[in-house]
């Protein structure tokens, strides 16, 4: 089935089609099946305002990529019955995840993960609430991963590159989050080759929107957080970086 990619209401196809990504990005098609689940884990950014109430597949999703993903998934295979669950919790560092990873993650035996962490594991730090260094980042992150390919072999990972945008709060505090943010970057990448992972970058997306003429405030307003327009370009380049 030719894979197509979703475009909300929320924002014109053409401008989000001239945010497109480098073809550099693309990754070989994986096969779906009947049933198959696919999980994004995460922080505030995956969250989007989930209602967690809800842990069923397809429900609660939130108002970010996952559910531009999802919308995007069940639009182009109808018939699979696609079990797509966001389990991302504002404000959670890797420990957060590692404290739940058993039954946000291991019990529901996905196909397909997608993580995104990392932000908060600096930005916590910079205000003082968490002293965890970027090594602790490094080691959490791989730990995790490995304790995931214990329990589930046949899983792909998809790791999802940390970003920032310079706008918001990052830019008025430019100084303290670099260089120590783009370490953190760099050990992100480094634990997803180690762990065999699909590498989505996000970093590198936004950097290109932005030099292409994209003013980082339409993409995340404060640096951090999303906005429509750029969940948007983030469930674009997910499809085309997983090959889904």
């Amino acid at each position: 089935m030719k894979r197509r990619v979703f475009l909300s209401a929320a924002a014109s196809a053409g401008t989000v089609a001239c945010l497109t990504p480098s073809p550099l990005f693309a990754a070989e098609k994986l096969t779906l099946s009947q049933g198959d689940v696919i999980l994004f884990q995460g922080d505030s950014i995956t969250d989007a305002g989930r209602n967690r109430k809800s842990p069923v597949a397809n429900e609660g999703l939130g108002r970010g990529y996952p559910k531009f993903i999802a919308e995007s998934l069940h639009q182009d295979y109808p018939d699979l019955d696609l079990q797509i669950h966001n389990r991302g919790i504002s404000g959670n560092k890797v420990p957060d995840l590692d404290r739940r990873w058993q039954q946000d993650c291991i019990d529901i035996k996905p196909k397909i993960l997608s993580i995104l962490i990392g932000v908060n594991d600096i930005w916590h730090m910079l205000n003082g609430r968490y002293d965890g260094t970027s090594e602790t980042y490094r080691d959490g992150f791989a730990a995790l991963l490995e304790r995931t390919r214990d329990a589930l072999p046949k899983t792909t990972f998809a790791i999802c590159e940390p970003f920032v945008l310079m706008s918001g709060t990052v830019k008025e505090n430019k100084d303290k989050w670099f260089p120590e943010f783009d370490v953190r970057r760099q050990y992100a990448k480094q634990v997803a080759q180690n762990a065999g992972a699909i590498w989505v970058p996000f970093q590198s997306m936004f950097d290109q929107a932005v030099a292409e003429g994209t003013e980082p405030e339409s993409l995340a307003g404060d640096g951090v957080h999303p906005t429509q327009l750029g969940h948007q370009l983030m469930a674009k380049t997910w499809r085309q970086t997983v090959g889904v």
